[in-house]
């Protein structure tokens, strides 16, 4: 799970007056603007990396990996190396046959080409590479025009070539320094603060994309060297998938070993690594030419299609009066990752998140079929428990359904809970829902609040570990069925995102060692039983200051230890400092001004950047599994930077 910071911005009445005109004698050829390539990303930087926040930083340097993956898939790359910098650049080597350097019809030299022309690239004849994940050849020049600056060396041809840019423009021209006895490319590039909200790489984030490539092109060596701190790790898989899926599985109980299926169809190479859990959990993976399609497409389809004919297939041969299962009761529990090569992929934008080609699904689907169809024959055992499984899970929700009915007939579960202290607004989109650990802090919560769009819902202590207890256990519980009911979208696989009544929910808990411990439990309620909640940007997490800082009469507050220091410089000595452990600590109109104003506050959005990880790191800190959470937390252990007793 990523969490990314976003700061409140201070809202802002735009007259319309500039834009309304009676005269159109003000817009004629001298209006119309041609914008070259490079103005044209930088113009408009979200058309090509999806935005300029984290996500968008780090597709930055996907776009370069991507070129080296493609260059292992052609089969010429064998090492890539990834550094983040000290300065905040970042730099990719690789060892595949190198950028061309040649004059090309344009006048300049090929490299110069692809690195300021957009749709400038070698992969749109399918010569130079058979599948690749760049189909558009708008990669490398993106990277560039949204860089500060951006060196590149070649070695190709036994010379060794460089050239710097600065934002997108070259600074000198490609110049020969020194011979080669290797080829490849080297790419170094810093992001460029002008355009970006974020310029820090996350080395948590490159190093789950590292490792997944790593996986995914088994036996390819990847290395991640963070020169800020040191640390270098290594990624290579001999194993490649099936490998991932027990990753994936680490800490739960599995119901078989992986199940490997590979085939191609139509040049649609197909991959599959399946596995099955006693949770009742999904997770699937999808991947097409190494890019990893989150919001599914045609390979996800087929993969779902092939999989429940097999299952279906195989109980209708086998169990007496068997009844046709769902997909969604198949799935339940199922760890999969599905990765396809395509020569010509098709994807919706240039963020490649959906991969829409028609072909793909016939071609997953058929191998699935006929591949999972002869594994379950051969391992009736195994495949007589995936299909009890499937069975419970059905009974289960079709349990779970009358259960509803019932509770809707009687009118129940409407009722709003009674703690909860509601706004005026009848708009879910001009709402906010406060969930306070305390009734103390819930009391100063309602006080602080602006009624007409802020409510407050306290919660008493820990609420139940969901990860241990199940959805049955978990709605026993007062305090989450007080969350449910406040929320208003359901639960589980009935959880309707456009019913929640609120288009924020934000978690408010103290900043100390029990706050974080309800938060994570908040945190994993939500993503196991409100996962949509997360994926359409309704979960924050509230930052309460942690110092307030008084100097004669005016006083300041910090939110982190760094910005007391800057505090401390900026205000010298006579200076009394509060340590803030508690909401409770703070009166109404503190925790008002510091935390709950939207023109001052600081709220962090919840979202599901890597949900595999998410998935992982809940299992193992919330789980059943003992040793694996202890072995978590001392290889973590040098990482605490502060820790309140």
């Amino acid at each position: 799970m990523k969490i990314e910071t976003k700061t409140a911005k201070k809202t802002r009445e735009v007259s319309l007056e500039k834009f309304e005109s009676t005269d159109n004698s003000d817009y004629s050829a001298e209006q119309i603007e041609v914008l070259g390539d490079i103005e044209a990303v930088r113009k408009r930087p979200g058309m090509y990396i999806g935005g300029v926040g984290v996500k968008g930083l780090h597709h930055l340097l996907w776009e370069i990996v991507d070129n080296s993956i493609d260059e292992a898939l052609a089969g010429y790359c064998k090492n890539i190396k990834v550094t983040l910098h000290k300065d905040g650049s970042a730099s990719v080597e690789d060892d595949g046959r190198g950028i061309p350097t040649e004059m090309h019809e344009f006048g300049k030299p090929a490299l110069e080409v692809v690195m300021t022309k957009l749709h400038a690239g070698g992969k749109f004849d399918r010569k130079a590479y058979r599948v690749s994940g760049g189909l558009h050849g708008v990669g490398l020049s993106v990277v560039n025009a949204l860089s500060e600056w951006l060196e590149v060396k070649v070695w190709r041809g036994s010379k060794e070539y460089y050239q710097r840019y600065e934002r997108g423009t070259p600074v000198e021209p490609l110049k020969v320094v020194g011979k080669a006895d290797r080829t490849g490319t080297y790419i170094r590039f810093k992001p460029d603060e002008e355009i970006f909200e974020v310029t820090e790489f996350s080395k948590e984030i490159v190093s789950q994309r590292l490792r997944e490539l790593a996986y995914l092109n088994k036996g390819l060596k990847l290395e991640l060297y963070d020169e800020r701190t040191g640390e270098r790790e290594v990624y290579c898989y001999s194993d490649g998938i099936a490998g991932f899926v027990k990753k994936l599985n680490s800490g739960k109980k599995v119901l078989h070993d992986v199940i490997y299926i590979e085939g191609e169809k139509n040049g649609v190479i197909v991959e599959v690594a399946i596995q099955f859990t006693d949770s009742d959990v999904e997770k699937v993976l999808f991947f097409a030419n190494n890019i990893n399609t989150t919001e599914g497409g045609t390979h996800s389809a087929g993969f779902r299609a092939g999989l429940t004919r097999a299952i279906n297939e195989f109980g209708k041969k086998h169990l007496k009066k068997f009844r046709p299962l769902s997909g969604i009761d198949i799935r339940e529990g199922l760890t999969a990752v599905v990765s396809v090569k395509v020569p010509e992929p098709q994807f919706e934008g240039q963020t490649k998140t959906k991969l829409t080609n028609s072909e793909v699904k016939t071609a997953v689907e058929s191998i699935v079929y006929s591949k999972m169809l002869e594994w379950l024959e051969e391992h009736q055992g195994e495949a007589m428990k995936i299909i009890e499984k499937c069975l419970i899970a059905r009974r289960a929700r079709e349990a779970a359904k009358r259960a509803r009915e019932l509770v809707k007939k009687r009118r129940e579960g409407i009722t709003l809970p009674g703690k909860l202290a509601d706004c005026s607004s009848k708009k879910p989109s001009e709402r906010e829902l406060f969930i306070v650990e305390g009734e103390s802090a819930g009391g100063s919560a309602k006080q602080a609040r602006d009624r007409r769009f802020q409510a407050i819902l306290p919660i008493r202590g820990k609420i139940i570990n969901v990860e241990k207890a199940g959805m049955n256990r978990a709605m026993k519980n007062e305090e989450i069925r007080a969350i449910v009911a406040a929320i208003g979208a359901g639960i589980g696989k009935d959880f309707d995102l456009s019913k929640a009544r609120y288009r924020r929910v934000i978690i408010m808990t103290d900043a100390d060692v029990d706050g974080a411990h309800i938060r994570t439990l908040l945190l994993t309620f939500f993503y196991r039983y409100m996962r949509q909640l997360i994926e359409g940007g309704y979960l924050y997490i509230a930052q309460p200051p942690l110092y307030r800082i008084k100097k004669g009469k005016r006083v300041y507050y910090a939110y982190s230890d760094k910005e007391l220091e800057d505090y401390l410089k900026r205000l010298g000595d006579k200076v009394e400092i509060q340590r803030y452990k508690g909401l409770g600590e703070m009166n109404p109109e503190q925790l008002w001004e510091t935390t709950m104003n939207p023109e001052n506050r600081y709220l962090i959005q919840v979202t599901l950047e890597d949900a595999k990880k998410a998935d992982e790191l809940f299992t193992i800190l919330m789980g059943e599994d003992v040793e694996a959470r202890r072995k978590f937390i001392i290889e973590h252990s040098k990482e605490v930077r502060n820790l309140d007793i």
